[in-house]
């Protein structure tokens, strides 16, 4: 029987970089087999040893960077050096899932309360068994490793199943993990097209699945997990905001602002998409942000459109901006496949599609406000909430607007910073999905908390939870519960 197979391409020179097995239902089935029993395995090993390993795993990838980098550019066309940024954050994480997941998720004792006086109480996370993840192509590396680090760590073995478009790294990763951990099959890639990550997440043996791509595909997989009730953490789209506040650093400002847009062809889910300046700087910051973007280039400073079709999205927003708005750099011709110019475009309609919708591209709208409570009211009318910005010296001020920004992080005075900080949660709400990864909530998502409780003696004349206690005892009881409870606070 012959194997279907595919092409992964560099997008920016159409050059074949690899050829892989279209992998069909069967094939996922038996990789799930296999991570079954190389799950248990995993599970068994003391969390020092399987730290151990993970540190080891960490060093691999290290010694590997620079080819590995360069796979990652040929498959998306991303210079190398944004490669290797994003496998140093991705290395720096897995560090951290390693080193903390025992103090995360081991088990420890929890108050009883005075009810629960003669119990002692024990809460621990255990694995879940086989976690599935279903990577994207914008960050081949360190996003799909957000969740697999994380997974590992908590004790699971993983399937990953990578992009059509960046099969290779996905390959590597589990090659790379071998090497490192040649026991068991803990960590295993399967490559394909959609029905490939639809068998994976209808496979009922698979524990959890971690996704990331589009609202309109998380969708898809959440209906395939659905029918065996697989939970799942989906990573979807984002249509960031950035604010400017009267009191903000200008020159800082715009130097982010331009990176968080720009960077990796604006192909960042919690890239820049939406500014928000307040008006007594809205003429320097925007004089700032064209000097800084003339400087800039598309095949110098960034790459192409990974994938071809998105370029119909960028296009159609670009042909909306400045239909409503105001052409401040490019326009419709800053789109020459593979690549697009930078776009910005001021005074865009709030109710534009390229407001509302994500761009995925280096484009951006900018509006004046009057103040920056406006600007936040503006950036939270949106279906997405993952990331976002905030400029601003003030930073009491500033630390309020953060916090009142619907969106699972944000920025001051910084862009993106918070996905480099291994400590903190990366995750979004509403069509930017549901879940966390990173961080100690990273690790609690691939785990299960196990709570125990034991008498440690018997409550003289309080056995409540017997056939036989007696109108005494509830009487005791009802008094306890009001000299506790009872009191109203003034």
């Amino acid at each position: 029987m012959t194997t279907l197979t595919f092409d992964s391409v560099n997008p920016a020179t159409g050059e074949v970089v690899g050829t892989h097995p279209r992998q069909s239902a069967p094939a996922v089935h038996d990789a799930v087999t296999r991570a079954e029993e190389a799950a248990g395995w995993w599970a068994a090993l003391a969390p020092a040893d399987r730290r151990r390993r993970l540190l080891d795993y960490k060093a691999v990838i290290t010694q590997n960077l620079r080819p590995l980098a360069e796979l990652v550019h040929r498959e998306t066309g991303k210079p190398t050096a944004d490669a290797v940024l994003e496998i140093v954050l991705t290395i720096t994480h897995l560090d951290w899932a390693a080193r903390n997941a025992e103090k995360v998720l081991g088990r420890r004792r929890v108050a009883t309360g005075l009810i629960g006086l003669n119990l002692s109480a024990t809460l621990e996370y255990l694995p879940l068994g086989v976690v599935g993840v279903i990577g994207p192509w914008n960050y081949p590396v360190f996003t799909p490793m957000g969740s697999i680090s994380y997974a590992l760590a908590a004790g699971n073995a993983v399937v990953f199943k990578p992009s059509e478009l960046t099969p290779g790294v996905g390959v590597r990763l589990a090659e790379l993990f071998a090497d490192a951990v040649p026991e068991h099959p803990v960590f295993q890639t399967v490559t394909g097209l959609g029905e490939t990550g639809a068998a994976l997440a209808g496979d009922p043996r698979v524990k959890k699945i971690a996704f990331t791509g589009s609202t309109a595909t998380a969708k898809r997989v959440m209906a395939a997990c659905a029918d065996n009730l697989t939970p799942i953490v989906a990573e979807c789209g984002g249509k960031d905001a950035f604010i400017v506040d009267a009191d903000a650093d200008l020159r800082a400002a715009a130097d982010a602002c331009l990176w968080g847009a720009l960077s990796n062809a604006g192909q960042t889910c919690v890239g820049v998409e939406r500014v928000y300046v307040v008006d007594q700087v809205y003429e320097p910051f925007m004089r700032e942000l064209k000097d800084l973007a003339a400087t800039v280039k598309a095949g110098e400073h960034y790459g192409p459109i990974t994938m071809p079709a998105q370029l119909d999205v960028i296009r159609r927003h670009i042909d909306d901006a400045v239909k409503n708005g105001k052409a401040v750099k490019g326009g419709p011709e800053s789109v020459r496949a593979p690549y697009v110019d930078p776009v910005i475009v001021e005074d865009v309609p709030e109710d534009s599609a390229a407001v509302r919708e994500e761009t995925f591209g280096p484009t951006i709208t900018v509006r004046r406000t009057k103040d920056a409570q406006e600007a936040l009211e503006l950036a939270n009318a949106s279906a997405y909430g993952l990331g976002g910005t905030i400029f601003s010296r003030d930073t009491r001020g500033a630390l309020r607007l953060a916090r009142l920004m619907r969106s699972g992080a944000t920025a001051i005075n910084s862009v993106i910073s918070f996905a480099g900080v291994p400590s903190l949660p990366f995750g979004g709400v509403g069509d930017s999905g549901f879940g966390r990864i990173h961080g100690a909530d990273g690790l609690r998502e691939f785990a299960r908390p196990k709570a125990i409780s034991r008498q440690r003696f018997a409550l003289p004349g309080m056995n409540l939870t017997s056939f036989s206690r007696g109108a005494g005892e509830v009487e005791r009881l009802i008094r306890m519960v009001t000299i506790l409870h009872g009191r109203r606070k003034r």
